[in-house]
């Protein structure tokens, strides 16, 4: 049964592994957990992008052979809660690393937080506030 230890992949895909793992990587910190990038006929190339030991990361995948076009709306959201404020400097490394800081749709992400477009053209909001049960 799942349970608060599951471990959760979000997968999605991406039109540019290598501008993707400038934004995650290098923008925001994360870790290469995994790649994949075998050019065999029928498989994808693959990037896992996370924090070691956490229990959740992110796979973005390129069918080279039929390679599916992003198509991210304004509610579709990677959201960290920091419970801190934004480190403005956070936000200039995003945007050095292929991002767009972007007004949110939601005026509340606007209120707690900075919303960045990554390469793909998905929201990562850069929480102010804690995650718990009384907020979200």
């Amino acid at each position: 049964m799942p349970g608060p230890a599951t471990h959760v992949r979000l997968a999605r895909p991406s039109r540019d592994l290598a501008a993707a793992e400038r934004f995650w990587v290098e923008g925001l910190g994360l870790s290469v957990l995994w790649r994949s990038t075998e050019r065999e006929p029928g498989t994808h190339d693959l990037l896992m992008l996370g924090f070691p030991d956490a229990a959740w990361h992110f796979e973005l995948a390129l069918d080279p052979d039929h390679p599916i076009a992003p198509t991210p709306t304004v509610e579709d959201l990677f959201v960290l809660y920091l419970g801190a404020p934004v480190d403005e400097a956070l936000v200039e490394r995003l945007v050095a690393a292929g991002g767009r800081r972007v007004p949110a749709h939601n005026p509340y992400w606007d209120e707690f937080g900075v919303t960045v477009q990554d390469p793909d053209g998905y929201g990562l909001v850069l929480c102010t506030r804690s995650w718990g049960r009384r907020e979200g």
